[in-house]
């Protein structure tokens, strides 16, 4: 069992320097800024942004699509990157990880996350947990887990939210009772990145009385008897849909109050059509941007017709009056009352 404090998860940085070498050329083709994004770096800071550009661009830019689509867990091309020691960028250097600082892995992460946002977020929450091994695990633990960590050999899930608690730690209620030499873990958990694909699952689990510091962590290994995964969740997709949905109902609902307004020569027409085209406009381009979105890069081709909504929907924040001019008329008529 590994026993991790809550409220000193995340508190330490680590200051020991790797090994990582750049390439010849960053592999900062076709990234556009007007702040150049090495500013205020050391000049091995930049070395590992270079690293870590390139490999974006190289490994994980051409097939960000096909993932999302495919709903792929991109196993090769993760342990690609912890070649270049991104499986354990702030994990000692004894047990395998590059040792690197928080700054540091910002740095990388920043980088990598230009060639595949989701891929990053699992890689960073990956080492977090091999770094949670690292700095509260025993000796035993460390050189037992880190090791193939660190390569990606293995992979490492984090498990904190729940059905009844979301992401609330001190309201978790999941828990793990000693029974002899072992704990019986009862409970589950609503949303684990790398579910049912990771090797390694770290489980934050109440050992003790309500609150935070009743809350221990517990490494649980892939196969454990008990452990089971359900369907791949899609609460986020949900969720989505049902707020874009919300605002479009709402939007509607403006609309027709307003041409009620209007037909009905109301002296409040003007404010309430302003209010209108100002809500509606605004939030159906919130609508087909998030649609977009949702389509991962393929959204983005002219075969798919919700980038023209998008672009459609754009330009009536512009035409038939700015939405800023609505604003004054809305302002002007609150003014004047």
């Amino acid at each position: 069992m590994l026993w991790v404090p809550w409220w000193r998860v995340g508190a330490r940085l680590r200051g020991l320097r790797g090994g990582l070498q750049a390439p010849a050329e960053s592999g900062r083709r076709g990234v556009v800024s007007c702040i150049d994004p090495s500013t205020g770096l050391n000049e091995e800071q930049k070395e590992f942004q270079k690293v870590a550009f390139n490999f974006a661009a190289q490994e994980m830019a051409p097939n960000m699509a096909e993932w999302d689509q495919k709903e792929l867990f991109p196993v090769d091309v993760m342990r690609k990157a912890a070649q270049l020691g991104f499986g354990g960028i702030y994990v000692r250097t004894d047990v395998g990880g590059s040792g690197l600082s928080r700054l540091d892995t910002s740095v990388i992460f920043e980088a990598l996350a230009t060639g595949c946002t989701s891929t990053t977020a699992y890689i960073s929450i990956h080492n977090m947990c091999a770094w949670m091994i690292d700095t509260f695990g025993s000796e035993e633990q460390r050189h037992r887990f880190c090791p193939p960590l660190c390569t990606m050999e293995k992979f490492a899930s984090y498990c904190l939210t729940e059905p009844g608690s979301g992401s609330d730690a001190a309201s978790l209620l999941t828990s793990a009772k000693r029974r002899g030499d072992h704990y019986v873990l009862s409970g589950s958990k609503a949303f684990i990145s790398g579910g049912g694909e990771a090797d390694i699952y770290v489980v934050m689990c109440r050992t003790g009385g309500p609150g935070p510091k009743g809350i221990s962590c517990i490494v649980v290994e892939k196969g454990t008897p008990g452990l089971s995964f359900g369907k791949k969740e899609r609460k986020y997709l949900q969720f989505k849909l049902a707020d874009m949905v919300a605002r479009l109902v709402a939007s509607r609902l403006m609309i027709r109050n307003a041409a009620v307004a209007l037909q009905e020569e109301r002296e409040d027409a003007v404010a309430l059509c302003s209010m209108a085209k100002l809500f509606a406009t605004d939030e159906c381009f919130a609508i087909c941007n998030q649609a977009l979105q949702m389509h991962g890069g393929y959204g983005y081709l002219k075969d798919c017709a919700v980038q023209q909504y998008m672009r459609d929907s754009r330009v009536h924040q512009i035409l038939e009056g700015s939405n800023e001019v609505m604003r004054i008329l809305i302002s002007r008529s609150l003014l004047q009352e």
